[in-house]
Parts: structure tokens; C-alpha cells; sequence
């Protein structure tokens, strides 16, 4: 195995060598400065052409604030220059290919947003979608109605990304997915991951990153890829900043605001990023279970009609400062912290019908519960460039998760004569995490690059499941549910990677290994025997891509790579978490980690047409288990059911039929089958689609309306459960006031209120149709007001060391 591993890369790095060579094609250099005319880096550069508006490619500026342009077709064209906190800067338009002589240069001075934008000309923003470098990023403020969203709401209307009822995240159709905040793991899953991405505000972030296949310097953690959360942080020397504030309605008020603020000069650099939303909420959730006997003859009913409402205040808060202790270091410290509480309760009456429809019993239950979410976080990193082709940098991390869960149920007999029973749970969890890397690149050569490095994490946790039952006016301990729960995991990893351009020939391979072992301890109590399990495993996971330029018009790019999905920590818990008088929630200690291969070959002709087939497969597939017993009761559960086949087809396109209307649009199709074993053998397939529009108008030099939505057919993302379809539309408009330094915006989500949650589970004995709804058509208001002065500074002759301390960057 380990050869085929070693062979598969090889041929990654042999391909160049039976590359013929080819006319090099001369450049287009541009440059991108600052109004203090300092280097501006990392600012994105599209090629539209003149007068058709056809985006050609989009090219981002490196460490020394260049971009080179190659391989255009003849014709006209303008560079639009777009990043963050930098208005929108659009250059003459150049007729290619230059003429002899001419100077093949231009370059751009960008303004401050916080200055008042006179002298420029400006025709729009970033594109909602952008590829570049082999990912697919999301430019959150090219869209209107993301205003007010949270950023899990955020991600609900991305192209190719769902979130399911259980809060599960999805990408092109593969569940799986690893994602990072700022380019660091969250470490969470599940419901734990939705409350962190609920309390964070959309207007917080400046991009998502999608990569189906990541480079090895990322963990090998998530089958379907990675989803990079990229926060708002300026660069710009001065004082800087943002205030968001937004209020929407629903069924019930949403208030979302956020503050970014940041100040750099001489070597210190200083930020800060907060948010606060407030809002109230409801679920809505309707579910009609059918029981049969071994012959399949309907033997009962269960009518469960559930209704949730609450309240949440939640805080996000992230601050750091920069230091640039030399020309080539800099030292940074990061702390962020998230406090997110939820207070809601709740109504559901169980009836059960017989056979023939008739009402045997109901049961009311009324439940209320009090969540608190508590994240701190601190990050120490240094930078330090070697010297001009060489930069190390370290990264220690550590993040402590408080989650607290009280709940209280009552239940009810309906009928005379008929009981009360009430129970309640106290469910504390701890999660304590260190981890430290470093990495080190070298580059070589015109395109040549090295990366390698090392990474190791150390997690705990501590969990408790305290129940307890009321008797007469005493509560007493239920000791078949209480819990304790003790885990510790440790992650090593090694990587390296290697990246060149020769001629038309781009590519890159890398090898990560990682090496994880953990121990668990399920403390017992008078009722239940304590117990305690432990694993050690490892792996090697390849991945790379080779992408050749046909010409400049069209470009094939192949991807593949090798991914490890582990189980959530909670979900090792044999613990129970009760959901219901008849669903509890259950862990599985011997859950195992899945594996997968991702390929994926695709077609990219400028920047308006991408086309792609991938295919992947899953061994040790996560899929939610549903078990029932001899009392009715259902539990759900997850584990490891057998293999996942998924074939993907899939286009994308970006165009501007006329000057005022622009859109993109992404469509998916995916066959799954899915292959298992539980009790017997299962065996679903499924064919899916799923399709994502963004409509942008320039109504005027004023305005600017968005007309979006999406739409998935019937989805399988277990193998038992089925998912109907469902979909949104949502519309919005923006215009600048109070003298363009500040962004007016109205919007209306889920305009039809389409974006249900429904489906069908099955299991042995029994079958389950549901159906969930959220407040999801809000309307919503904001304003963004920007705010600050850059610095004046006397204007000097650079130092000879400035290209060592642009490439230093921060943290």
C-alpha cells in the first residue's frame, strides 16, 4: 500500500518532464499600491473584456503587490481591482497583444474606503463567485440579502452547500466537511458547530473558501473538503474601521450588528471584530411514525406534533496585535472568545392511533431548556523570512469550549384518570484543545515552491449526562441515563508539498501523515458498570493537481486527493440525550473513522464557463442509525454502515448578458449509491440536483438589486433517511448614503417561505415521515457605515528590506 502511495506522487512531480516546450508568452505586469503608495497584497484583479463585459480570468496580487497577466486572446480589456477595505479601481483599457515597445506595466493606486471616493471609477463589486488557485471563494458582501444572516444561514444559500435539520454540512452532496475559522479547525460538529456558526454575524465575514480537494498543508480531516471561514481584517496603515447594524422581521424579530475596527502604524498593528445578535426564534416540527409486524401489516401509529420557541443572545468578540520585530519578523497574538446563550421551551402532544386510525392514547409533554455556549481561544504566531526565497512561521493555539445544557420535561396522559411524569437533565461539556505547528516554504527558480511541516493537537473533553426523575415532590437520581464521559485524543502530522509552472503546465503533490490515538472512560454509578475503550491508527493521504492552459481561453485541471473523516467526540459517548417521551439521541463507542478519494477533472473556458466530473468513494460511510425497542421508543444514533459511491456532474456560470444585469449560476448533479449493513443488508441510491442563482442589477449609478435563490431535489445524505425537496428565493437592494461612507440595504429572505426541511426515514419495524420548519422569510434592514483616517506619514525612498517585510505579513 505505502509503495502505491509513493508511486501516486511520483508521477505528480515526473508529468513536467514529458512537457514539450513551449513559447513562453510575454507578460502584462500589474502592480497594485496603496494611496501611502505601499504594497498592496492579496488584492483580486478581474480581466473584463471591452465592450462584451466577458470576464477572461481572475489573477490575485502576490507578497510584493504584482499580478502577471499571460495568455489573453486578442481584443480589449479593463482590470478591475477589488480587496478589502480598498475601493473599487478599474484601469484604461489596454488592447492586447501590446504593441512592441509599449510599456507592458500599469499600475494602480487604490483608495481607502474610509476616504471619499472622488477620482475613481468604479463599476461594481467583487463577483458573488470567483475560482482562483483551485478554490472557489464566495465574496460575502457581493450579495445583498446576506445582510442580517448568520453565518450558518450564510452557508444554507451557498452555491453547493447544505445544512440539514440535524446541522450537518454538506458540500457538492458529500457530507464530511472540515471547516475552519481563519484557516484554524473549529473542532466541533453537529449541533455544537451550528450554535458557533449561529451566533456569528454574515457581516463579520469577507469570504468563504470552498476546496473540494485541499492542499496537504491543511489537516486531512473532511471527506467532501474544507469550508474556510475568512474574517474581515484591514491591513491599511491608520485608523479604520466598520458598524454594521441590521434588524430584521420574521414571525419574530432578528437583530444582527458587528463593529471592525483596526489600527496600524510604525510596526504595530491592532484589531478588533465584534458582533452581537438578539434574536427569537421557533421550530416547528411535525412527524408521523408508523409501527408494523414482521409480515409488514401496519400495527400502530404515533402523531407528534412539536413546537419550539425561544430566545438567543449571543457575543462574538476577536482581537489581536501584530508586532513587526524586525524587517523579516513579526510576532502576533490573536484572543477571541464566543458567548452564545439559548432560552426556549417547548409544547408536543404523542397520540397513538391503531390500525384502523382510531385514537388508542395521547400524551402532552412540555419541556423548557437553558443552553450556554462559551468559547475561548488563544493564538500566539510568529512570521520570520529567512531571506528572499525562504519563510518559516509557528502557530500555538489553545481553545476551551464550556457547554452547558438544562432541560426539563413534563408529560401528561390526556385521558381521565391519566398520570404525570417529569424528569430533567443536566448535561455539562468540556472541551480543552492545544495544538502548535510549524511550517516552513522555499521557493525556487521562476514558479518553484516547497512547503513542509509539522503539526500535533492534544484534545480533552469531559461530558456529563445528570438525570434525574421526580417521585411524589423529591427528585431522585435516574441512574439508567445519568452519564460520565472521559475522552483524550492526540493528532501528529507531517507534511510536504511541491508546486511549479513549466510553460503551460501547473501542478502540485503533497504527502500528509498523520498518526491519532485516543482513550475513553465511561465512568459507571450504582446502575451502570463503567467501562473504557482506547485506539491508535494512522495513514498517509496524497493529493495534488496538474492543470494545463490549452490556450488562453481554456484550461483542464485534474484534482485527487485522500481524506479521514474521525467522529465527533460526543458521538464516542455512549450517553442519552433526550429529545422526546418516545426519540432519545444515543452515542456509539465503537465508531470508527471513514475514508475517501476524491477525483475531480474540470473545464475552464475564461471565467464564464467552468464544467466538472468528479467522482469519490467512502469506505467506514457515517450514517445516522435508528433503532427502536419493545416500548416504542426510537433512538437515533450514528456509525460506521458500509461504502458511498458518488458520481458528480457539474457547471458553472458566470456571465453579463447586458451592462446592467450580471449573474452566476452553479448546478449540481450526483448519483449516490450506498451500500450497508444493519441487521440486514441495505443498499439506496439516489439521483440529486442542486442549483444556486445569484442575479445582480445596476438599476442606476445609485442602486443596486439582487435576485438569488436555490433549489435541491430529493437528497440522501444517510442510509435510511430520504430528503424532499426544498429551496428559497430571496431578493434585496442596496444604495450608498450619507455621502457614500455608509451602504443602505433591504432585503427579503425566503420569499415563498419554501426552505422546509422534510423527508422520510426508515428502519426495521418502522418508518417515519417529518417535516421541519424555521423562521426563515424575514425581512431585513441594515446599514454599514465606514469609518477612519489612513495615516499621514512624510513619503520616503522605501527600504532596501521592504520586499521581506511585505512578505512577513501577520498572523
Amino acid at each position: 500500500m505505502l509503495r502505491c502511495y509513493f508511486l501516486w506522487v511520483g508521477l505528480f512531480f515526473a508529468v513536467p518532464g514529458f512537457a514539450q516546450p513551449l513559447q513562453e508568452p510575454v507578460p502584462f505586469l500589474l502592480e497594485a499600491l496603496n494611496d501611502k503608495q505601499q504594497l498592496a497584497e492579496g488584492v483580486s484583479v478581474t480581466i473584463v473584456g471591452v465592450p462584451d463585459s466577458v470576464v477572461q480570468k481572475t489573477i490575485v496580487t502576490d507578497e510584493k503587490g504584482v499580478a502577471l497577466v499571460e495568455d489573453l486572446p486578442p481584443g480589449s480589456y479593463v482590470f478591475k481591482f477589488t480587496g478589502v477595505g480598498y475601493q473599487v479601481h478599474v484601469s484604461p483599457v489596454y488592447t492586447f497583444p501590446i504593441t512592441p515597445g509599449s510599456q507592458a506595466k500599469y499600475t494602480a493606486t487604490l483608495l481607502s474606503t474610509a476616504a471619499m471616493m472622488q477620482d475613481v471609477t468604479v463599476i461594481g463589486s467583487r463577483p458573488f463567485v470567483q475560482h482562483v488557485q483551485g478554490k472557489v471563494l464566495i465574496n460575502v458582501d457581493a450579495a445583498v440579502t446576506n445582510a442580517g444572516t448568520t453565518v450558518l444561514e450564510l452557508l444554507e444559500k451557498s452555491p453547493g452547500v447544505m445544512v440539514d435539520k440535524n446541522g450537518t454540512i454538506s458540500l457538492q452532496a458529500k457530507t464530511g466537511v472540515l471547516v475552519l475559522i481563519d484557516d484554524k479547525p473549529t473542532y466541533l460538529s453537529g449541533t455544537e458547530l451550528s450554535n458557533l456558526l449561529g451566533s456569528m454575524s454574515s457581516s463579520q465575514v469577507d469570504q468563504i473558501e470552498l476546496m473540494a480537494n485541499p492542499p496537504a498543508k491543511y489537516d486531512a480531516s473532511g471527506n467532501a473538503g474544507i469550508i474556510n471561514i475568512k474574517t474581515k481584517k484591514n491591513k491599511q496603515k491608520g485608523f479604520n474601521g466598520s458598524l454594521t447594524v441590521s434588524g430584521g422581521q420574521g414571525r419574530y424579530y432578528k437583530n444582527n450588528n458587528s463593529l471592525v475596527m483596526n489600527y496600524r502604524n510604525g510596526r504595530f498593528n491592532s484589531f478588533l471584530t465584534y458582533s452581537m445578535n438578539l434574536n427569537k426564534y421557533y421550530t416547528d416540527i411535525y412527524a408521523y411514525r408508523r409501527y408494523f409486524d414482521p409480515a409488514g401489516n401496519l400495527l400502530a401509529v404515533l402523531d407528534q406534533p412539536t413546537y419550539f420557541k425561544g430566545r438567543s443572545f449571543n457575543n462574538t468578540l476577536k482581537t489581536g496585535v501584530d508586532y513587526y520585530l524586525s524587517d523579516k519578523t513579526t510576532v502576533g497574538f490573536t484572543f477571541t472568545t464566543v458567548k452564545a446563550t439559548r432560552k426556549g421551551d417547548g409544547q408536543a402532544e404523542a397520540t397513538w392511533l391503531n390500525a384502523a386510525g382510531r385514537v388508542d392514547s395521547a400524551v402532552a409533554t412540555y419541556s423548557n431548556s437553558h443552553n450556554r455556549f462559551q468559547n475561548t481561544g488563544l493564538n500566539f504566531n510568529l512570521r520570520h523570512s529567512i531571506n528572499k526565497t525562504q519563510d518559516l512561521s509557528f502557530d500555538v493555539d489553545w481553545l476551551n469550549y464550556d457547554i452547558a445544557n438544562q432541560q426539563l420535561f413534563e408529560n401528561r396522559l390526556l385521558s381521565a384518570g391519566g398520570y404525570s411524569e417529569a424528569s430533567k437533565g443536566n448535561i455539562p461539556s468540556g472541551i480543552h484543545i492545544f495544538s502548535g505547528k510549524a511550517d516552513h516554504s522555499f521557493r525556487f527558480g521562476k514558479n518553484g515552491k516547497l512547503e513542509s511541516g509539522w503539526k500535533s493537537s492534544r484534545i480533552s473533553t469531559d461530558n456529563l449526562a445528570d438525570y434525574q426523575l421526580l417521585d411524589g415532590n423529591q427528585w431522585q437520581p435516574d441512574l439508567g441515563k445519568s452519564n460520565h464521559f472521559l475522552y483524550t485524543e492526540n493528532i501528529h502530522a507531517l507534511y510536504s508539498s511541491f508546486a511549479n509552472k513549466f510553460n503551460r503546465i501547473s501542478m502540485q503533490a503533497g504527502l500528509r501523515y498523520e498518526h491519532t490515538s485516543y482513550n475513553a472512560n465511561q465512568l459507571g454509578n450504582p446502575a451502570r458498570k463503567d467501562s473504557a475503550f482506547s485506539r491508535k491508527y494512522q495513514g498517509l493521504f496524497p493529493s495534488g493537481y496538474v492543470s494545463y492552459q490549452v490556450d488562453s481561453a481554456h484550461s483542464l485541471t485534474f484534482t485527487a486527493g485522500r481524506r479521514i473523516d474521525r467522529p465527533a467526540f460526543q458521538k464516542l459517548n455512549p450517553f442519552i440525550f433526550i429529545m422526546n417521551k418516545y426519540t432519545y439521541q444515543t452515542g456509539n463507542p465503537f465508531f470508527l473513522p471513514q475514508y475517501s478519494w476524491n477525483m475531480e477533472l474540470s473545464h475552464q473556458f475564461k471565467e464564464l464557463f467552468t464544467t466538472a466530473v468528479s467522482y469519490s468513494t467512502i469506505k467506514n460511510y457515517f450514517s445516522q442509525l435508528f433503532l427502536t425497542d419493545t416500548a416504542g421508543i426510537l433512538y437515533y444514533s450514528e456509525g460506521n454502515v458500509g461504502r458511498v459511491h458518488n458520481v458528480g456532474v457539474s457547471l458553472t456560470v458566470q456571465a453579463a448578458p447586458l451592462k446592467w444585469w450580471s449573474f452566476t449560476s452553479q448546478a449540481i448533479f450526483n448519483h449516490k449509491e450506498l451500500k450497508g449493513y444493519l441487521g440486514n443488508d441495505y443498499s439506496s441510491s439516489i439521483d440529486q440536483f442542486n442549483i444556486n442563482l445569484n442575479n445582480q442589477f445596476r438599476l442606476n449609478k445609485i442602486y443596486t438589486a439582487e435576485l438569488s435563490g436555490f433549489y435541491t431535489s430529493r437528497a440522501r445524505n444517510d442510509l435510511q433517511e430520504l430528503l424532499y425537496p426544498t429551496g428559497q428565493l430571496s431578493i434585496g437592494m442596496a444604495r450608498p448614503v450619507l455621502k457614500k461612507k455608509a451602504t443602505l440595504k433591504i432585503s427579503m429572505r425566503d420569499l415563498f417561505y419554501t426552505q422546509a426541511m422534510e423527508g422520510l426515514t426508515q428502519f426495521q419495524a418502522a418508518d417515519e415521515y417529518f417535516i421541519l420548519r424555521r423562521d426563515t422569510r424575514v425581512f431585513n434592514l441594515s446599514l454599514t457605515w465606514r469609518f477612519g483616517k489612513p495615516l499621514k506619514t512624510i513619503k520616503r525612498a522605501g527600504s532596501g528590506a521592504g520586499d521581506e517585510m511585505q512578505r512577513v505579513g501577520n498572523g
